[in-house]
């Protein structure tokens, strides 16, 4: 990989580390419940930060230009791949309680697309790739972020074993849309197709508040890996890992390649989209309800980590199959 790319790892690493010193240092509150300023800086940047970003994203993204099929020959094998292990996760997953599948389901398949994935896509693949990439980006949270709010919300509203079948709609639908992913991406994209521009003065507030979701997101990994026992959690945020960065891009290589007939840059990007790490939504996710939030902060690690050894296997056999 590019020495760029490697940049970033590092810059990646030496945030995370500085969040983990914050906490230990006590720079983030009382160390006697350190998992209080843990719990704070996850619900500023779920209930602020990333609405902005996302309301942001989907105003301003232009919908005529978005290349269709590769979006489908992507979004089809990962999305398909979300509903296998959160099926699979259904049962395994059930002594950590009724949002763990989905949080695991997240870990399986959200990756680091930003901070890591637009970098790499504009020094691999120059400025056809980072268009593609940016295209998948662009409607990468209105997809999985929306499934996974509504399997969650499912789950949560059916183990009140008070509500009816009707109760339970009603409870995940209300809960599903009145969401802090769901709701400003479903407002941005009414602005949007309504041709309601967004004003200089609330573009410009909305950019500063989407800026620190990376930021913020990699402090609080470090923090988490400091205030939860991630010890315990190593295996399976190792299997976890494992999945993400192998079997994903696999599915997605075979897929968008023999089943959607994608080749040449745009099955680079796709199936580089794939193999990157575990994104830090998986942590956010993991924090709103409260379940893996260990395991999850050890998922992002290790897979960055390995991300390391991965990419340069997968590029390498992306140029093979390009021959």
């Amino acid at each position: 990989m590019p020495e760029a790319v490697y940049a970033k790892l590092l810059a990646i690493f030496e945030t995370i580390a500085l969040g983990w010193v914050a906490a230990r240092a006590r720079w983030l509150g009382d160390a006697r419940d350190g998992a209080a300023a843990v719990r704070v800086l996850s619900a500023v940047s779920f209930n602020l930060f990333v609405p902005a970003l996302l309301f942001r994203t989907m105003a301003r993204l232009d919908l005529a230009a978005l290349p269709w099929r590769t979006l489908a020959a992507y979004f089809v094998p990962v999305c398909t791949w979300l509903l296998a292990v959160y099926l699979l996760q259904r049962r395994a997953a059930a002594a950590h309680g009724p949002a763990a599948p989905a949080t695991r389901a997240i870990g399986a398949t959200y990756g680091n697309a930003v901070q890591l994935g637009i970098p790499l896509a504009a020094a691999l693949f120059g400025e056809a790739g980072l268009g593609i990439h940016i295209a998948l980006v662009s409607v990468h949270g209105l997809i999985l972020l929306t499934l996974l709010t509504v399997l969650v919300e499912a789950d949560l509203a059916r183990v009140d074993h008070r509500s009816t079948w009707a109760s339970t709609l009603r409870t995940t639908v209300r809960n599903t849309v009145v969401h802090p992913v769901v709701l400003p991406v479903l407002a941005g994209l009414a602005c949007n197709l309504a041709g309601f521009g967004l004003p200089a003065v609330v573009d410009q507030a909305l950019a500063g508040l989407g800026a620190a979701v990376v930021p913020v997101c990699l402090v609080l990994i470090g923090a988490s890996l400091h205030a939860y026992d991630v010890e315990g959690r190593v295996p399976s945020a190792a299997t976890l890992a494992a999945v993400k960065l192998v079997a994903l891009p696999a599915l997605v290589l075979v897929v968008a390649h023999w089943g959607f007939g994608v080749d040449g840059t745009a099955l680079a990007v796709v199936v580089t989209m794939a193999a990157l790490p575990v994104g830090s939504n998986a942590l956010l996710f993991a924090q709103r309800y409260a379940t893996l939030q260990g395991e999850a902060s050890a998922a992002i690690v290790l897979s960055t980590l390995a991300f390391v050894v991965s990419a340069p296997l997968w590029l390498a056999l992306l140029a093979w199959l390009a021959r």
